[in-house]
């Protein structure tokens, strides 16, 4: 926490500003991460949620711990074994058989084959005593928190607060077999019919809060590219596919598996995407989901204003940034995404871009599209590895366009248009009699005119302090001079120190920064040497 504040400021409470290079950073990141491996389950769900916050803390951290992998040694069998049956009962008169050693484990639980009724499952446990361990895990960071909050700026206190009321959110929500049962079924049902994809179904007489029995369905990992071509598998419609299916989650269904790593998605023999592990998974509202909207349709179009008010909308960028360098960003973004084609782009790429200035700019991203971003990164990422030509722009506005999401934009602004044009007729009818009213009133000397000045960056009150400073440092030089002339040298003393304080508090009234500087640190030349240096 210490290296982490003087990274902002150089000497913790008092001292200028600074700026440390991405190798310092770095080495920062490899130490916490290190750390974050060693204090256990709780910390590496820490870790993996904060590499999806480019708000919180800066890209060279973002990308050492997005190498974090919730991958730990299975507990022991009869710990394991002890939680089941005081879930669902003796083991051996549950089920028909099962493997006492685990083909996965993860920081919260552990997963291991059997048979009911003769048909394959997946038992999923909750690891033995974890939940005492995740709530005095879960203190220490609340207790740590303020400390932090101590040595940040404003934006990124209003991050860290929300991502901690986040973290504790989530990690409960992933202890919780029930609810990931819940939402296992909801996301099966919206792909009924479609055989394209595989859900596993759970077993609920199998079932409880610490213990999840779903079908066993068998597959090879996504991104074995070898065996899918040997197999005979279409890699590129296999990468379409995965794609829509997310769009589809996000933006039609509004509940989605939140966690798309290769792990997590299999390919059956004849080529359908089978989705395992539902315990990360999100909802989106209907406001969210326009946006979504919105900001798809824009960077196909490749509508920079549109683009800006969408992140504004949403809470992503403030609005007093600068839209014009804000608009030059994302510029240079779509035109580095894309390929040697002109209309092939990357969003990866875009949102790669948007984190590196989320940590300079005024930034934040909302809790439910901190997930979303991440979902949509990752996924992106998998269709890449499956075909490096895979343009997800291209299958994304095909999308929108079939489900007429786009058409629905274009009526939504013509709507939009034609009740600015008719608000714009009302209020012409309404000029004309009022210009006349102040008119006469002037002509009749009976004009008042009431002003406000507005003053949000609180200039006025500055420059209040500068003049009183000023007159109370000249008030105790006169006196330091006029009480050593009358051989008063400790009243002297006294007044001189009182002269360096005033003098120390003067000087740095002029050296305080607000805000946002009207030079952007983040130019095109800067995008550039950032994007070589972490070349």
């Amino acid at each position: 926490m210490i290296a982490y504040a003087r990274d902002r400021r150089r000497f913790l409470l008092f001292g200028r500003s600074r700026r440390p290079g991405p190798e310092v950073h770095r080495r920062r990141a490899e130490v916490l991460l290190d750390s974050l491996l060693e204090l256990g389950p709780t910390f590496i769900k820490l870790g993996q949620l904060l590499s999806t916050r480019p708000d919180v803390l800066p890209p060279a951290y973002i990308e050492v711990l997005s190498a974090l992998q919730d991958e730990v040694p299975p507990a022991e069998w009869e710990s394991a074994k002890a939680v089941i049956e005081d879930e669902l009962g003796p083991v051996d008169e549950r089920f028909d058989a099962f493997e006492t050693e685990a083909i996965s484990g993860a920081s919260l639980g552990q997963v291991y084959r059997a048979e009911v009724d003769g048909q394959p499952v997946a038992v999923k446990v909750r690891r033995p005593n974890v939940e005492s361990i995740v709530e005095t895990d879960l203190r220490v960071i609340r207790w740590s928190l303020p400390i932090i909050l101590y040595f940040v700026d404003d934006a990124r206190s209003f991050s860290l607060e929300n991502l901690a009321d986040e973290f504790a959110r989530t990690i409960r929500e992933e202890m919780d077999y029930e609810r990931e049962a819940a939402m296992l079924a909801e996301i099966r049902s919206n792909f009924a019919g479609d055989d394209r994809f595989v859900v596993p179904d759970h077993l609920e007489s199998h079932s409880g809060s610490r213990v999840l029995t779903m079908e066993y369905v068998e597959g090879t990992k996504i991104n074995d590219l070898e065996e899918l071509e040997r197999k005979g598998i279409d890699r590129t419609r296999l990468a379409e596919r995965l794609e829509r299916a997310y769009l589809q989650m996000v933006i039609d269904d509004g509940v989605f598996h939140a966690d798309p790593h290769p792990g997590n998605l299999a390919v059956t023999d004849d080529g359908r995407i089978v989705f395992y592990d539902f315990g990360m998974s999100g909802r989106v509202d209907e406001f969210v989901q326009g946006k979504i909207v919105e900001f798809y349709v824009a960077v196909a179009n490749q509508d920079i204003d549109a683009i800006l008010d969408v992140l504004i909308e949403v809470g992503t960028l403030s609005p007093e940034a600068d839209r014009a360098v804000m608009a030059e960003v994302m510029e240079i973004a779509i035109r580095d995404a894309r390929g040697e084609d002109v209309e092939q782009y990357r969003v990866n790429q875009i949102v790669g871009q948007i984190e590196d200035s989320i940590y300079d700019f005024p930034f934040r991203l909302p809790k439910n599209l901190a997930l979303v971003l991440r979902v949509a990164t990752v996924v992106e990422g998998v269709c890449v590895t499956l075909d490096q030509d895979f343009d997800f722009i291209s299958v994304a506005t095909d999308f929108l366009t079939e489900r007429g999401y786009r058409e629905e934009s274009v009526r939504q602004y013509l709507s939009e248009t034609a009740q600015q044009v008719r608000r714009s007729g009302e209020s012409l009818t309404r000029i004309a009699p009022k210009t006349e009213r102040a008119l006469d009133r002037l002509e009749r000397d009976d004009l008042y005119v009431r002003m406000g000045l507005e003053d949000p960056e609180d200039v006025a009150t500055q420059l209040a302090k500068r003049l009183v400073y000023g007159m109370l440092l000249s008030t105790s030089l006169f006196s330091t001079g006029l009480l050593y002339a009358l051989e008063a040298p400790e009243a002297a003393a006294v007044a001189g120190a009182l002269s360096v304080v005033f003098l120390i508090v003067l000087y740095r009234s002029f050296k305080e920064k607000k805000g946002m500087r009207v030079k952007p640190q983040f130019t095109r030349q800067n995008l550039r040497k950032r994007r070589g240096g972490d070349e």
